[in-house]
């Protein structure tokens, strides 16, 4: 299944939506405490039945552990906002990236009509905060200060209320921290949608206090911050000082398509041309790909195989949502899921290929022989982490960076229906397939592929605009071809 994330984790309440002067009425509007906790019950029964992966990283009795702590907390009514910060951190809980609860349009349609949004890009480096880039009105403030603390809240407090609110797979933090570069402003307005901003900043000249206007999503917003970056080509290639570097931004078909490039096109004649060149070593930049079809996926890890190899293991669904596939329009697309002792297995499609990567695979035609060195990070998730799972699974590959957001064992995802959170506006998309990779299932349990070589940036690399990865990456082979 077509599996694309980045506006789905990081720009989630960042819609673009026509102005509201006044705020939503429901804004006003208090649920009860029994309310609130019959549709947390609720939620988590319908979720526990239908989503395959609500277990996976955690016990049933864990779960349970953790929803009655939370239950304890509600103790009085609350505003429709206050309820899904309260619902929020259940769904991050699951471990699974795939899954969301989104506020509604009228909210949101409000909030960014409004100069709420903190008006920096911040680099999170544990608990600590620095300052990347300053779109304020107080040019005092420099890149690489250190934000200590912003309307009397000190920023490790912040960090810790918000990295719960931020879905990841499995245990994963590199995915957290990744999105609160790209989208602090739009997550910390979740829990304080203040209009002006009192700073404590840690800078060269001492600690100073500032207080300074916020900015609306319109005059913040830029390519790749709070927005979706748009590359002018999604896939790029060239050879540099006898060095392949492919870059994939993404593997979703509609956005290579909109830059007007072939995804099995480009990469055949990318792999053709390392073949003809003699070229031995390759980079292949898969730096903030948030996935997007499995197909292009499959294809593209094809070529680093000269055997037949196996690329997920098999794909899961509930009992439930096992027992509701059912009709001839439905089996038309999809066969109905066979039981192999409790579980449901999905099976091979008629129609469509969605499925069809649990069976084992064939190598290119043209595949490559050479080292091959994986760029990576917290923004690798999806189809792009499965890729990465098995290419260094199988030890095709020099992982050179940080842990991927997506899981090493695999993801929830595939067909994800949306529904409402009844008595509240809220949606929810539900994930119905559990993939699990072909690789060692006792291996980084809860994690993403770990990097082979880990390298970090930090403030200073961001501020520069330098690219330590691969710098690091093309020393290291100049050193390796050297020897």
């Amino acid at each position: 299944m077509a599996r694309s994330l980045f506006l789905c984790i990081v720009f989630l309440i960042a819609l673009c939506v026509p102005a509201q002067s006044q705020p939503p009425a429901f804004m006003h509007k208090r649920f009860s405490a029994d309310t609130i906790k019959h549709t947390i019950d609720a939620l988590t029964k319908e979720l526990s039945l239908k989503h395959p992966g609500f277990y996976r990283y955690h016990s049933k009795e864990k779960f349970s552990k953790y929803i009655d702590s939370l239950r304890s907390t509600i103790t009085d009514s609350l505003t429709e906002m206050a309820v899904y910060l309260k619902l929020k951190p259940i769904i991050a809980k699951i471990g699974c990236l795939h899954t969301g609860i989104v506020l509604p349009e009228k909210y949101n349609t409000y909030l960014n009509t409004r100069a709420n949004l903190f008006p920096f890009q911040v680099y999170f480096e544990s608990k600590r905060a620095f300052v990347v880039k300053n779109y304020s009105t107080i040019p005092a403030i420099l890149p690489r200060d250190e934000i200590l603390s912003i309307n009397g809240k000190p920023v490790s407090e912040i960090v810790t209320g918000l990295l719960p609110l931020i879905p990841s797979d499995g245990y994963n933090l590199t995915m957290k921290y990744r999105a609160l570069l790209y989208s602090f402003p739009l997550w910390y307005r979740n829990v304080d949608p203040a209009e002006s901003f009192t700073l404590l900043v840690k800078q060269s000249t001492g600690t100073n206090g500032y207080t300074l206007p916020g900015a609306t999503f319109d005059d913040l917003s830029r390519n790749g911050f709070l927005k979706e970056p748009e590359p002018a080509k999604q896939l790029e290639f060239r050879i540099e000082n006898n060095t392949g570097i492919l870059t994939i931004h993404t593997f979703a078909q509609s956005a290579i398509k909109a830059c007007g490039q072939n995804f099995k096109t480009f990469i055949d004649e990318t792999f053709a041309s390392l073949k003809q060149q003699q070229i031995q070593n390759l980079v292949v930049d898969l730096r903030d790909n948030t996935g997007g079809s499995d197909e292009n996926a499959v294809y593209f890890t094809r070529h680093f195989f000269d055997k037949p190899f196996r690329y997920w293991d098999r794909i899961e669904v509930t009992d439930a949502i096992a027992k509701e596939i059912k009709g001839p329009m439905t089996r038309m697309f999809y066969r109905k899921p066979v039981q192999k002792d409790s579980t449901w297995l999905w099976q091979k499609a008629k129609t469509v290929k969605d499925f069809d990567f649990y069976e084992e695979q064939k190598p290119a035609k043209n595949s490559f022989h050479g080292k091959t060195y994986l760029l990576i990070n917290g923004f690798c998730m999806s189809s792009c982490s499965d890729a990465i799972a098995i290419l260094s699974h199988n030890s095709k590959c020099i992982c050179i960076g940080e842990e991927t957001g997506g899981g090493y064992q695999g993801n929830t995802s595939g067909i994800i229906p949306k529904t409402m959170v009844t008595p509240f506006s809220f949606s929810i998309g539900v994930p119905l397939q559990k993939y699990v990779n072909h690789v060692d299932p006792s291996k980084n349990k809860g994690r993403g592929t770990l990097p082979d070589q880990p390298v970090s940036i930090g403030p200073d690399e961001l501020i520069k605009g330098e690219d330590r990865e691969l710098s690091y990456t093309l020393e290291l082979i100049m050193q390796q071809t050297k020897k």
